[in-house]
């Protein structure tokens, strides 16, 4: 019996042609890998941060803040007993230096440091620039150091959840970004850091940063989560604003999904006021929803 074969493929002339179809595979591949894991993975779950989501600043041996620089939520040292800047740095949170609840949260970050630190990549990033990828959900590594020039867009839903491990050091260059796109949440961002941060000039800064060693933020920066170090300094260099922002996802300690408007401006893991995961609102800039004697506040 003759099979006849319900298709044919078409003739390919020439070298031009085979050297366009290598061409087209190559970049398709590279846009997969720049894709990041097919929208239809499952996100990982989120790292539980324990007691360590109540802050925005905790350090392993000093906090220093300069200039106009705010910071929402908790800051933490210890074993270190330093925390200086604050006054002139505005504080809306409490400050707790190498007491209990410092001690905790910095057991509850080494938790959730080596939690960070054990999942399995789903794409291997080393050596590309974080700058202009679009990544969804998933776990992405660094073998050495990582960095970001321009704009990293992180697309998901609001439990959606990206992981950065990164081998040794993490830095932005100036102007730099990390933008949220679709229902994403800030506070589901994590950067486990195998050595150190430093967040560069007037970068606009996104997620928990889990630093093995200590975190710089230079002149300007922001981060809209949480910046911990385990065994260094946290360092504010001036014009900085960090600012605890919400979590969902599952997992992710004892960060709220949302807090109320006027509930919160203190410790509790969540964006108090938030009209949106990024910025802080009017009541998150010092005052006291309902107390017309803190500015920021809304008077009633």
């Amino acid at each position: 019996m003759t099979v006849h074969p319900t298709h044919t493929l078409p003739r390919v002339r020439g070298p031009k042609l085979l050297l366009t179809a290598a061409i087209a595979v190559t970049l398709a591949i590279s846009m997969l890998a720049m894709a990041g894991p097919s929208a239809n993975a499952a996100s990982p779950a989120a790292v539980n941060l324990g007691t360590a989501a109540n802050f925005a600043v905790l350090a392993g041996s000093t906090v220093t803040c300069t200039g106009a620089s705010a910071v929402v939520g908790a800051v933490g040292v210890s074993p270190g007993t330093s925390i200086t800047g604050f006054p002139p740095c505005a504080l809306t949170g409490t400050k707790h230096e190498a007491d209990g609840v410092a001690l905790q949260a910095q057991i509850d970050l080494t938790t959730a440091y080596d939690d960070a630190a054990g999942r399995a990549c789903d794409v291997n990033l080393t050596g590309q620039d974080l700058g202009g990828l679009t990544l969804g959900p998933g776990v992405y590594c660094f073998n050495s150091s990582a960095q970001l020039t321009g704009t990293l867009t992180l697309q998901g839903g609001s439990n959606a959840v990206w992981i950065f491990k990164i081998g040794s050091t993490l830095t932005t260059a100036t102007d730099s970004s990390v933008v949220m796109a679709g229902n994403a949440v800030c506070g589901n961002v994590f950067w486990q850091v195998g050595s150190s941060a430093t967040i560069g000039p007037r970068t606009a800064f996104i997620g928990n940063i889990l630093a093995l060693t200590s975190i710089t933020m230079d002149p300007g920066a922001s981060v809209s989560g949480r910046t911990l170090a385990r065994n260094a300094a946290v360092t504010m260099a001036g014009g900085n604003t960090i600012s605890v922002c919400s979590q969902t996802g599952g997992g992710g300690g004892n960060g709220k999904g949302k807090c109320n408007q006027g509930v919160g401006n203190g410790p509790e893991g969540c964006d108090p006021g938030n009209s949106n995961h990024h910025n802080p609102s009017n009541d998150e800039n010092g005052g006291v929803p309902g107390n017309p004697g803190r500015g920021g506040g809304n008077g009633k």
